[in-house]
């Protein structure tokens, strides 16, 4: 190797080595990594939440600038269970950030989460109430954010596993997605899929072109179409179409409609489901059949569920629960009436 090739390596190198601390220098001094935690923080403790870490973030450049956090523990500003504990996660930031540009976030990532069904209930219970005459609100989420292999429970009970949330800017008239994969106690996998532009106007929150598909993975798959409106409150309504594909079954299509409630009737959700030999007609108060599970829950005396309408299938499958030749006709529940089931046949 001659002396002009090993000195112009050596200034390669010399360039290479600059870059390197450089790229250092703009991660530990430009990024600044406690002001990210400190902004993460403050936005937690504006919704009534504690972020803690259990060691200082640490930054990195490639693919793009980010912030690594281990040990993430989310809980309400009344201690208890936490809401969230995370092994890791990652705050992706914008490449205007190295210019020393303002401390926002991209992208919000959690990895190995255990999400507590019971805390977060508890931590909703303790917002203040919101007046029963405001209007809808739409809450930002100016970064997306990931949620990988992670579990739902409720308290030590396993809810959902492999659980996979995927979502994308929540912004006024800006194209919303959300993806959620997640495999129930028994290993059975689901997905939703969820994409509309969300629109709030004069406390009118308007779901426009709302787009939802639920899949059992190989067992069946459903796509419904259509809008939805909430006022606030109760104030809450929709209406959407689709069609429902089963494995083992012909396919039926569906249509459903949800009407807000009003000074004389409760929020109400009507279902009609159209197959080759499967019918059902149905109306469902969503407020007083969560009233009549949780009294289930609680066990309380048995009671029939307030469901109105009727029901015609060749063959239900719950579980392990074979139902076949059902029939249902559901009439409003009073003193002196009550629903009729007709089931001529059934299998355990």
């Amino acid at each position: 190797m001659n002396r002009r090739l090993r000195i112009g390596l050596l200034a390669v190198a010399g360039l290479v080595a600059a870059i390197v601390v450089a790229a250092l220098i703009a991660m530990y001094v430009v990024l600044q990594p406690e002001r990210f935690t400190a902004l993460l923080q403050s936005r937690a403790r504006a919704a009534g939440l504690e972020l803690t870490l259990a060691s200082p973030a640490s930054p990195t450049l490639w693919p793009k600038p980010s912030l690594e956090l281990d040990g993430i523990t989310l809980r309400g500003n009344a201690g208890g269970t936490p809401l969230i504990v995370a092994s890791r996660g990652k705050l992706v930031l914008p490449w205007r950030t190295l210019m020393g540009g303002e401390a926002t976030i991209s992208r919000l990532e959690v990895e190995g989460a255990r999400i507590d069904l019971d805390a977060v209930s508890a931590y909703i219970d303790s917002l203040p109430p919101r007046p029963s005459t405001a209007g809808a609100i739409l809450p930002a989420i100016d970064a997306g954010f990931r949620v990988s292999r992670s579990t739902l429970l409720r308290g030590n009970r396993l809810l959902l596993s492999n659980v996979d949330i995927d979502a994308g800017r929540l912004a006024n008239d800006h194209r919303f997605t959300l993806t959620i994969n997640a495999s129930t106690a028994d290993d059975a996998p689901y997905a939703l899929d969820l994409a509309t532009t969300p629109s709030l106007a004069r406390g009118i929150l308007t779901l426009d072109d709302l787009d939802l598909d639920i899949a059992g993975k190989g067992r069946f798959s459903a796509t419904l179409r259509g809008d939805a409106t909430w006022r606030g409150g109760a104030d809450v309504g929709a209406s959407m179409a689709g069609r429902v594909t089963r494995t083992a079954a012909a396919p039926y299509d569906v249509v459903l409609g949800i009407t807000p409630a009003n000074q004389q009737d409760p929020l109400s959700i009507a279902m009609k489901i159209d197959g080759e030999q499967d019918h059902a007609d149905l109306h469902l108060p969503p407020l007083a059949l969560a009233d009549w599970w949780t009294g289930m829950q609680a066990g309380h005396s048995p009671t029939l569920p307030p469901v109105q309408g009727s029901v015609d299938a060749t063959q239900v499958d719950i579980g392990s629960v074979h139902i076949k030749g059902l029939r249902v006709r559901a009439t409003p529940v009073s003193p002196a009436a009550s629903s009729t089931v007709i089931a001529p046949a059934a299998s355990p």
